[in-house]
């Protein structure tokens, strides 16, 4: 069993997730590994940001037609290659009932209490959704719409709203699974029908018991862009029953020990875990950037008082990434036309390291069509 480092890990997952790679004009839109697993779009410098920091030519606020957006993982707005979104659809779909009884939270008491299947809900409120939706609709008008289509086990009374409405979470993981996307760009958020969906696929829940979700398998992703990990954390990334992530777990893993403690890795990707390329890469991270989402923070932030600041409940910063090293982290400040950053230096950090987060700098305002402050 192979004896892996955190600094080993980090490395690997600068390389793995395309960290390293150069910005090139001719690079098609939807070119980034990561959109494998789906790019969370939290924020202004969410999904795009992501790509633009993996050498895809975009700019904010510019979705190209070639990406789309929807709710899917933990019920956050991710973007995914459009071309892809049908088998996104079948490959996020629950593992088992108690798979799907997790993922809706606190939904699922009161089905339960109705003696209604949580995969039977999902599938009446993705075929709701989909003919309450006949044309785009923003979030508010279509809740309303699906708290008038729906019994009292899919409803709860909101103190915040005062009104009676869905369940955010059945409400939010049904609407793919209803062949809907999100308008980019959209606040409130407004749900269209995907062009061309199969009017067969709408709500229809069932899964097969092959361990293989077919080209798109979000194990198998998270393995080679967040390996290695265990199949505990992929649960908890995915909000998913880790007894059913257990038992879809991939046949060509290989066990390795970070810092003591075993995982797993695609028996693929162990000779480029133990032999990472390393190099002075810079980047301004995102808050929900993926190289920060991995469930063993130990590993990322190896200090773990500085995970609260780097992880707090609400107002994620960003985070400065230096050769495979969290040094620091990042908020924009910006006025009128012009981009300032708040920048917390955790080490003492070296000219060369200042001048390549200067030149980051330039490029997260270019990214935003602003000038650098």
């Amino acid at each position: 069993m192979s004896a892996i480092t955190r600094d080993q890990v980090r490395r690997y997952r600068v390389h793995a997730q395309q960290l390293d790679r150069s910005p090139r004009a001719d690079r098609r839109p939807d070119d980034a590994v990561i959109l494998d697993l789906g790019v969370q779009d939290t924020g202004p410098d969410g999904a795009l940001w992501a790509l633009a920091l993996r050498g895809v030519p975009v700019g904010a606020h510019a979705w190209p037609h070639e990406l789309a957006l929807s709710w899917t993982v933990r019920a956050a707005p991710h973007a995914y290659r459009r071309a892809d979104l049908a088998e996104v659809e079948q490959a996020l779909r629950p593992y088992s009932e108690a798979d799907a009884a997790k993922r809706v939270l606190s939904a699922g008491r009161p089905l339960a209490d109705a003696g209604i299947a949580v995969l039977d809900a999902l599938a009446t409120v993705s075929r709701t959704m989909r003919a309450v939706v006949d044309a785009p609709l923003d979030k508010g008008t279509l809740s309303t719409r699906m708290t008038a289509e729906l019994p009292g086990p899919y409803l709860r009374w909101c103190a915040a709203c005062g009104a009676t409405h869905m369940y955010e979470m059945p409400f939010r993981l049904a609407a793919l699974h209803a062949g809907l996307d999100l308008e980019p760009d959209t606040s409130p958020p407004v749900i269209r029908r995907i062009p061309g969906w199969p009017a067969a696929q709408v709500g229809m829940l069932g899964r097969t018991t092959a361990a293989d979700d077919g080209r798109v398998d979000v194990l198998r992703a998270l393995l080679h862009l967040l390996g290695p990990l265990t199949p505990r954390q992929a649960a908890d990334y995915l909000d998913a029953a880790v007894r059913d992530v257990t038992a879809r777990w991939p046949q060509d893993v290989v066990d390795v020990t970070v810092e003591g403690r075993r995982a797993s890795m695609l028996d693929a990707d162990l000779t480029a875990l133990s032999d990472p390329p390393g190099g002075p890469v810079v980047r301004l991270l995102g808050p929900y950037d993926l190289f920060l989402q991995g469930r063993d923070r130990d590993v990322v932030v190896p200090d773990s008082a500085r995970h609260r600041t780097l992880w707090p409940t609400i107002g994620r910063p960003g985070a400065v990434l230096a050769g495979g090293e969290i040094i620091g982290t990042w908020r924009p400040r910006a006025k009128g036309r012009r981009l300032g950053l708040e920048l917390d230096e955790w080490v003492p950090w070296s000219s060369r390291t200042r001048s390549a987060v200067d030149v980051e700098h330039e490029r997260l305002a270019q990214f935003r069509g602003v000038t650098p402050a």
